[in-house]
C-alpha cells in the first residue's frame, strides 16, 4: 500500500533514490496475545480493579504499563496475591505446581495461557506418561519454558545452546522426543534438532509443529523483505523472545542492519544515515498503534512511501478462557469491550 500520493515523488537527495518503508504483514498481535489482553480487560470490566496477573500478561512494555494504569497488579508469584483474590495466568503458561499453589491459597484463577502453549504442555504430559525422555528446545529462564518443563520436570531436559546438546543424557535412545518453545526462530530450532539427531538417530519429532503459526508467519514476512532493506526496525520489548528472533532473522536474511525498539522515540538517528529502504515489523505481542507511531516518525524524516509486504493472511481466533466466559454469560448486561 502507499500512504501518500506524493510518496513516489519523494527522493532521497543523498542517494538519488526514493525513500521507502517496507511494512511486513503479518505483524503484531497474534491470536493468543489478543486473547490474553482481552481476558484481562474483560476481567477488569466484570470484576473491577484490582486484578492480579502472575508475570507479564504478554511480553510488551506498553501493554503492561497501560494495564497497570487501569488497576492491574503484576506479581512474580502467586504468594504475592492476597488469599481469595483473583489472579490471571499469563499467555506464556504455568506449571501444575503454580495451579496447585493457587488452589492451596484459595485464589480464584483465570488461565489465559495461549492454546498453542497448552498444546505443548499436553504433549509433554503424554510423552512423559509413555516414559519418553523429552528434550525441550528453548531459552533458559523464559516463562514459557518454565511452565512447559514443569509439566514433567523429571522427564524434561532443556536444550538451549549448541553446547547443551552434548550434556543430554537419556535412559533409552530409542525413546527420545524433542519439543520446542513456541516463539523460537524456526531455523535455529531445526539447527538444534539436527545436532540432537547426530547423537540420537531415533529422535522423534512432535506430532505437529510446536513453533506457533504467528511466529513462523512473522519470520517469513521479514525474510521476504530483508534483502531489500538497509535497515529493519522491529517493534517489540527486550524480554519478547519472538521479537528478538525477528531482529536475528532480518540480519540472517540479508538486511544491512536491524534493531529492536519499544517505541519510535528509541530510534537512533544515526541508524538512518545513508538509508533508503527501511523495513518495519513487530513482534506478536505488540499493538499496532506502536507500529503506526514508528511510521509517523519515519514519515517526518522523509520516509513517506509505505509498501506492505504480505506473505500470509491470518484468520485464527481463540475463545476467551472458560472461567471468564461463564461469568460473562451470567452477566449479559455487562459492557463488553474497551478496545
Amino acid at each position: 500500500m502507499t500512504t501518500s500520493p506524493e510518496a513516489t515523488d519523494l527522493v532521497d537527495q543523498d542517494a538519488g533514490r526514493t525513500k521507502r518503508v517496507l511494512l511486513a504483514k503479518p505483524r503484531g498481535y497474534c491470536a493468543g496475545v489478543d486473547r490474553a489482553v482481552v481476558t484481562v480487560e474483560k476481567a477488569l470490566e466484570t470484576y473491577g480493579a484490582p486484578i492480579y496477573v502472575r508475570k507479564e500478561i504478554v511480553h510488551n512494555r506498553h501493554v503492561v504499563e497501560t494495564l497497570s494504569e487501569r488497576g492491574v497488579i503484576f506479581v512474580d508469584e502467586t504468594d504475592e496475591v492476597p488469599e481469595g483474590a483473583l489472579v490471571v495466568f499469563s499467555a506464556h503458561g504455568v506449571s501444575p505446581a503454580v495451579h496447585e499453589e493457587a488452589a492451596r491459597r484459595n485464589l480464584r484463577t483465570i488461565d489465559a495461557t495461549c492454546p498453542l502453549v497448552t498444546k505443548v504442555h499436553k504433549e509433554v504430559h503424554r510423552f512423559a506418561r509413555e516414559d519418553y525422555d523429552i528434550l525441550l528446545i528453548g531459552h533458559e529462564g523464559h516463562e514459557e519454558v518454565e511452565g512447559t518443563a514443569g509439566e514433567a520436570p523429571d522427564r524434561v531436559q532443556l536444550v538451549d545452546k549448541p553446547e547443551d546438546v552434548d550434556k543430554v543424557e537419556v535412559r533409552d535412545p530409542s525413546k527420545v522426543v524433542w519439543l520446542s518453545q513456541t516463539t523460537l526462530s524456526v531455523d535455529e530450532t531445526m539447527e538444534r534438532v539436527d545436532q540432537l539427531k547426530e547423537r540420537f538417530p531415533d529422535l522423534q519429532a512432535p506430532p505437529s509443529d510446536d513453533i506457533c503459526y504467528a511466529t513462523s508467519n512473522r519470520q517469513h514476512a521479514v525474510k521476504a523483505m530483508a534483502p531489500e532493506c538497509d535497515l529493519v526496525i522491529v517493534v517489540g520489548s527486550q524480554n519478547s523472545s519472538n521479537s528478538k528472533r525477528l531482529v536475528e532473522v532480518a540480519l540472517q536474511a540479508g538486511a544491512s542492519d536491524a534493531h529492536l525498539v519499544d517505541f519510535a522515540s528509541q530510534i537512533d538517528e544515526a541508524w538512518l544515515d545513508g538509508v533508503t529502504t527501511v523495513g518495519v515489523t513487530s513482534g506478536a505481542s505488540v499493538p499496532d498503534v506502536l507500529v503506526m507511531q514508528v511510521l509517523d516518525h519515519l514519515a517526518e524524516r522523509g520516509w513517506n512511501q509505505v509498501d506492505e509486504v504480505t506473505t500470509a493472511n491470518e484468520k485464527v481466533t481463540f475463545a476467551l478462557p472458560r472461567e471468564l466466559r461463564k461469568d460473562l454469560d451470567d452477566n449479559p448486561d455487562k459492557p463488553r469491550s474497551v478496545r
